[in-house]
């Protein structure tokens, strides 16, 4: 413990941002990191707790007391050693995690938590800035091959781990470019996309290869394949070239809301609207992408994709930018005694929101408004919540403008088609059935075949993906070598 009295002399220092008016004009990262003194001033409120609920709270169990304690002490070097120890890609969890870990901090209980991700955040862009992230080539190599079905973050952590266990890996991403969701669902000024790019080039000199434009299985009805794959690779084929699969394939199967009027023009899901702007800033050209210039746009869904959605509609220039959350406005304060260690509901308010954004909580849709085939407007009740059950509040019903209609309620399953084309059991919900104990974890009913993240699990986050992609690298060394020393 670098300072005992740490906690009481210092108060959790925030990360800044760069001014609404300057970060709205471009796409880049505006967030300004802690500097050396503010990361060790954040790291001497560390208690180094004798119960560190922090790592518990993190599902990649990252040893957050060690790693504070290298940083007070000036030694960097070592303390992206122990980061990098549970967690291969902590330039991702540094920016887009929700820091479950700083919930569960012991200081939480009754103060404000120790910044973690913000000293996660410090340590591995000081790691890239003084070239201490290099490729860990196994020395030797086991020969037995590896296929793992999608390229976000459960595949490449997975990917790396297997990698580096000396196996001949082969990842096989449906769209142009790798990283899944990171590179198609995240906005850049969230992450820019050179953290992904650089993680693929360590991991293509540690041996693995990128086969990109790959759809395995069978193309979804109504699906064309030049839209998001050049060439589809059989089941049979895979399982027959390689000596044990991976699924890790994303739950792409976005909510829909089937209010009349659903079918008018203007009316999208997020994932048709995200990805077009991240493909445009990659330098791809498109035509007729989905813009917000000039328009009245609701979002519908109060989670992260929506705030996403609220984000690059300002940066679009919307005239107007609304979201809708069916449930009601959360407290701003949580009560913390009641649920720490657990993530509490309380308000959230993003830097999305704070460029420019019209929250409407304790609200339902009921019809979408058009002219001549196009959505004009959303017509409203506010509803609120009695013996468990939603009912309409009588007389507010309302009529909102909206040009441009984002549906972001999150995710329903995964693709089925991946999961039908090798024959994986699927649970209630359209998972993939696979257990995660011990001993033949990750495998599914199909010899050989294993699945991880959120084509097993359902939508959650990108921490916990990594977290199973590593996990089912050691189930596969396992299955493969009989023994693994990769850690689970």
């Amino acid at each position: 413990m670098g300072k005992i009295t740490g906690f009481m002399e210092f108060e959790r220092l925030e990360e800044g941002y760069l001014p609404a008016k300057e970060r709205l004009k471009n796409y880049k990262e505006f967030v300004i990191g802690l500097d050396d003194v503010g990361a060790k001033q954040q790291s001497a409120r560390c208690m180094d707790c004798g119960t560190p609920f922090c790592n518990s709270g993190c599902p990649v169990n990252n040893i957050i007391p060690d790693f504070n304690e290298l940083v007070f002490q000036g030694d960097w070097k070592n303390a992206i050693d122990v980061l990098h120890s549970t967690n291969n890609f902590p330039e991702f969890t540094g920016r887009i995690c929700p820091a479950p870990c700083e919930a569960a901090c012991t200081l939480n209980v009754n103060d404000d938590a120790v910044g973690i991700k913000s000293i996660e955040h410090a340590i591995i862009d000081r790691a890239w800035a003084e070239g201490w992230v290099q490729p860990q080539a196994s020395a030797t190599k086991t020969g037995k091959t590896v296929a793992v079905v999608g390229g976000g973050p459960a595949g490449l952590a997975a990917a790396q781990q297997l990698a580096r266990a000396g196996h001949l890996v082969t990842v096989f991403e449906k769209n142009d470019r790798v990283g899944g969701l990171l590179r198609y669902g995240i906005p850049d000024f969230k992450m820019e996309k050179i953290h992904i790019d650089r993680r693929v080039a360590q991991m293509e000199a540690e041996g693995v290869v990128f086969k990109t434009g790959v759809l395995v299985g069978a193309m979804p009805e109504g699906s064309v394949v030049t839209n998001w794959a050049k060439t589809v690779v059989s089941a049979e084929e895979l399982q027959a070239s390689f000596d044990a699969v991976l699924l890790t394939g994303g739950a792409e199967q976005s909510r829909d809301l089937p209010a009349p009027g659903r079918d008018l023009a203007g009316i999208h899901f997020a994932m048709e609207f995200l990805p077009q702007q991240n493909k445009v800033n990659a330098g791809d050209e498109l035509t007729g992408q989905l813009r917000a210039d000039g328009k009245h746009v609701v979002v519908i869904g109060g989670g992260d994709t929506g705030s996403d959605c609220v984000g690059t509609s300002n940066r679009h220039g919307a005239v107007k930018v609304t979201q809708f959350e069916l449930m009601p406005q959360p407290p701003e304060q949580e009560n913390k005694p009641m649920v720490w260690p657990y993530w509490p509901l309380k308000l959230r308010t993003s830097s999305s929101h704070e460029e420019g954004c019209e929250r409407e909580f304790a609200i339902s849709t009921k019809a979408f408004v058009g002219e001549k085939g196009q959505v004009t407007g959303v017509q409203t009740v506010r509803v609120e919540w009695k013996d468990g059950k939603m009912v309409e509040v009588a007389g507010s019903e309302e009529l909102i403008k909206a040009d441009l209609v984002l549906l972001a309620m999150g995710f329903v399953s995964p693709v089925a088609t991946v999961m039908s084309a090798f024959g994986v059991d699927v649970d209630a919900r359209g998972n993939a059935q696979a257990g995660v104990d011990e001993v033949g974890g990750y495998l599914t009913n199909v010899d050989k075949v294993f699945a991880a993240g959120d084509i097993r699990r359902g939508q959650s986050l990108v921490v916990w993906a990594i977290r199973e992609g590593r996990q089912a690298a050691r189930a596969v060394d396992q299955y493969l070598m009989g023994a693994s020393v990769l850690p689970r």
